[in-house]
């Protein structure tokens, strides 16, 4: 489990995100909660509707235009090998939770044995492919917040969700709200535009979520 994430699943990513632009990167990445519920159907004998897929399918929509601001016939791949790494990233992240949510012991407990293990494979690959250094004090507190906030708590708490839940198409569609609430702080924080085509985008997340509890 720490080979699938944390080790494999980063190296793939950040791999994918140094070839892509990000918005090609964003939309693609945002594919894992579709390939979650198609990988449950075999992995965890889950009995997925058409519906609950219908859904997914609407939600991501919805972040595909707000990626694309809009524009989405002039939307391309410029990097066909980048996208292979962006879509094997999802198959990985995918993988990894539902192989957590067939192991019966505690959430905190296993995902600490995850990070452990990881940290082990991403210090070995360290050695023999780049130089070790040691972050100065910025880099260090970039590193905790990441750590607890985005791999930490978050983490603990998706778990519990996908323990809950009846199947995984119950909450897969719910994760669609993150790049929009994203996209809110952005503005706040940042002073970023939020465009006509971001509020479609939302109507139609929202709308696939509504559609999957109704």
């Amino acid at each position: 489990m720490g080979f699938l994430s944390p080790f494999l699943y980063y190296l793939v990513l950040l791999n994918a995100y140094s070839i892509l632009s990000a918005q090609e990167a964003m939309t693609i990445n945002w594919l894992w909660p579709m390939t979650l519920v198609l990988l449950s159907i075999p992995l965890l004998s889950q009995k997925i509707k058409l519906k609950s897929i219908l859904a997914i399918t609407i939600s991501f929509f919805g972040v595909f235009i707000i990626a694309t601001q809009g524009n989405i016939l002039g939307f391309k791949f410029t990097n066909p090998a980048g996208v292979l790494l962006a879509l094997g990233s999802t198959l990985i992240w995918s993988l990894f939770w539902i192989y957590n949510v067939k192991d019966k012991h505690d959430e905190a407990v296993r995902l600490f044995l995850n990070f452990a293990f990881g940290s082990v494979f991403i210090f070995l690959s360290m050695l023999l492919f780049a130089k070790v250094e040691i972050p100065n004090l910025k880099g260090i507190l970039g590193a905790a917040y990441i750590g607890l906030f985005e791999m930490g708590i978050t983490f603990l708490i998706w778990l519990k969700a996908l323990k809950l839940s009846k199947t995984t198409a119950n909450v897969a569609n719910l994760v669609y709200l993150a790049p929009f609430l994203s996209l809110v702080v952005i503005s706040f924080a940042v002073g970023e535009q939020i465009f006509f085509s971001t509020i479609i985008g939302l109507i139609l997340i929202i709308g696939g979520i509504i559609l999957q509890k109704f």
